[in-house]
């Protein structure tokens, strides 16, 4: 079948039996006899694999002619299942890539279509060309990228098992990311542009790809003709919308080429982690719960229970502690007594809970901090009591423009700040008017945009706040109920 399949790609009708014996490759097992090669085909016939025809060519006798010979060449299902099997092939063995070269092509044939809108009438064959070569990059370019960043996190797992691999793979893949990730950042935005820039003519240039392809599917047929015109049509706008959002972001939704950079980098901290993982793995930290599957595999090993409580109390350090020098002295038990034989020793309470006693020696003095704690008092009221004066100046009821609030301190500006804040979250509409109570509960803030060239600019100690201008209202929650 691999030889059926080449001469398929070299345009060659039909194979003999002797051209597929001295064509096919046997690997170490040598060719089989011609008999075995007839025996095979006709089973691929019978499969329908392959179809026979008789071969006349090489008739020379009465003879020959009613000798079975035939002539072989691949079936309609045959030819399906090869490239079945080809691209599942490929696919298994396919490394995925980030492909740099392909975002270039798809800024080359985007500047062709731009350039080819311009001519007038519109060039069917040129264009169809364009989107077509323009529509096979971009696939490649998709399906590679799914693959890789579907990949990434795989291959990082897999390479964990061998520092000097993990190494090596991660100077190499960090200099591809860098790589492909500048590619993207310099590319994306001007294909971005140029899409948006052809969204005018975009219809015309899909019905005239969609026109010549109808052509060629229904010839001399109106009706079927037009059936066919708005497949393809409908076909090439989707197309083209997955193109779109590919590089062109939505109002709430970010184009897949970020998507595609968030995930490129990261792939960096997520390789950083394998590295992470080696070096703890490589420092000697030991696993808890392996080391309770080894000492449970040596309790199971134990020949009798004084060999396990040997072990028991080894592995669980109960042994004589009596050099803590805790309430009892080391005079009254000898050291070679056991635990479960000695009295018991009282422990202070304080050791139980902490674990620590405290130190001996005199207690620290208690340090006086009255003169601190006066001026934190006086830094705080003189603070409150500027915020009061600047909450007068606002929160009066009346309406006051930006543009003629003259200067202002450091304490004023703040709380204007804070008030534009809690106003500005609440607005749904760049021209809309907004009322809404600050997040204490005290003020009344209405908040009303003037005309969209107006400009506003308050001076303030820090320097120059300018933006729209803005009529606020702030009132005392008290005072208005």
């Amino acid at each position: 079948m691999d030889v059926f399949a080449t001469a398929k790609r070299q345009f060659r009708l039909h194979l003999r039996p002797d051209e597929v014996r001295a064509e096919a490759n046997w690997s170490d097992v040598g060719a089989p006899t011609a008999e075995a090669v007839q025996q095979g085909l006709s089973q691929l016939v019978e499969w329908g694999n392959l179809l026979a025809q008789p071969d006349t060519a090489r008739v020379g006798s009465i003879e020959d002619f009613y000798r079975a010979r035939f002539l072989y060449r691949l079936s309609a299902g045959g030819e399906a299942v090869e490239a079945g099997l080809a691209t599942f092939a490929q696919a298994l063995s396919r490394r995925a890539e980030l492909q740099s070269v392909a975002l270039e092509d798809i800024l080359a044939r985007l500047e062709a279509l731009d350039g080819l809108t311009r001519a007038d009438p519109l060039d069917p064959a040129k264009v169809h060309e364009a989107l077509r070569d323009l529509v096979n990059v971009f696939t490649g370019l998709a399906e590679n990228a799914q693959a890789f960043m579907a990949g990434v996190a795989r291959s990082i797992d897999l390479q964990r098992a061998d520092v000097a691999a993990v190494m090596s793979y991660k100077s190499r893949l960090i200099d591809y990311l860098e790589r492909f990730i500048g590619d993207l950042v310099a590319r994306s935005s001007r294909i971005a542009q140029h899409l948006v820039d052809l969204t005018p003519q975009v219809d015309a240039l899909l019905s005239a790809a969609a026109g010549r392809e109808a052509r060629d599917a229904a010839p001399d047929d109106a009706i079927a003709e037009a059936e066919a015109f708005e497949q393809r049509f409908s076909a090439w706008r989707e197309r083209w919308a997955g193109l779109r959002r590919w590089f062109v972001a939505e109002e709430h939704v970010p184009s897949q080429a970020e998507l595609l950079r968030a995930r490129a980098r990261g792939a960096i901290p997520q390789l950083l982690s394998a590295i992470a993982a080696l070096n703890e793995r490589r420092s000697g930290k030991s696993d808890r719960s392996a080391d309770f599957r080894v000492l449970a595999r040596w309790f199971a090993e134990c020949g009798s229970d004084d060999d396990a409580h040997c072990l028991f109390r080894a592995a669980f350090a109960l042994n004589p502690a009596r050099h803590l020098a805790l309430s009892a002295p080391d005079g009254e038990v000898q050291a070679n007594v056991s635990w479960t034989q000695a009295p018991p020793v009282a422990i202070h309470p304080k050791l139980r809970e902490r674990g620590t006693l405290a130190p001996r020696g005199v207690a620290p003095k208690v340090q006086d901090r009255s003169r601190e704690r006066e001026l934190l008092s006086r830094q705080y009221a003189q603070e409150q009591e500027r915020f009061a004066a600047a909450r007068a100046r606002f929160a009066g009821g009346r309406p006051l423009l930006l543009s003629e609030l003259g200067a202002l301190d450091r304490y004023e500006f703040r709380l204007l700040l804070s008030l534009l804040g809690e106003a500005l979250a609440a607005q749904t509409k760049a021209d809309g008017v907004v009322d809404r109570v600050s997040g204490d509960g005290s003020l009344l803030i209405r908040l009303e945009p003037l005309a969209p060239d107006s400009y506003a600019e308050v001076e303030t100690e820090d320097g120059r706040f300018g933006g729209r201008d803005h009529r606020i209202t702030v009132s005392l929650a008290t005072d208005a109920s």
